[in-house]
């Protein structure tokens, strides 16, 4: 899976990314991130789980419950310009989001959450919320939208070609 459209930052202004969760998106936002010349640390619990990091990757790993300081700490997360919250469980990336914002102040942060009923909470805050099941209704609608447009345009044209 590619990220070729997600920039973080400028060709000559690196950053240093702090990712919380190795799962599937974690390795590739941590590869692709790190491929445009970023520094990145990626934090899991589960030291196996680095095991899906790209071989390409050479940012930082780290071994550790991100809901404890101290993990937020050797992951240096006070330094991070960006945190990205993507474990499986959406309290864990909601809890650590607030304590990035409120004690480091992190300049930017988003976090995945399977509840569309939990995004709506950081509406107007400075955390970014990405949702895959909303994602998802809004390309499926998307496609359906254009299954009726091409339904409607073969109806046009068929009517042109009989009358």
């Amino acid at each position: 899976m590619k990220y070729s459209d997600f920039r973080l930052s400028k060709k000559d202004e690196k950053k240093y990314v702090v990712i919380i969760g190795c799962g599937r998106l974690g390795a590739s936002l941590a590869a692709e991130i790190y491929g445009q010349g970023n520094d990145v640390c990626i934090a899991d619990r589960d030291r196996d789980a680095f095991r899906k990091l790209d071989s390409s990757y050479g940012g930082l790993t780290e071994t550790g419950d991100a809901a404890d300081l101290e993990t937020l700490s050797r992951a240096s997360a006070e330094k991070a310009d960006c945190l990205i919250l993507v474990t499986d469980n959406d309290n864990i990336n909601i809890m650590i989001s607030q304590m990035a914002e409120s004690l480091f102040h992190t300049k930017k942060i988003v976090c995945r959450l399977y509840d569309p009923e939990k995004e709506c909470i950081y509406r107007g805050t400075g955390i970014e919320t990405i949702c895959p099941a909303v994602l998802s209704a809004r390309e499926i609608e998307k496609l359906l939208g254009k299954e009726k447009a091409m339904d409607a345009e073969r109806s046009k044209d068929e009517k042109q070609c009989i009358g």
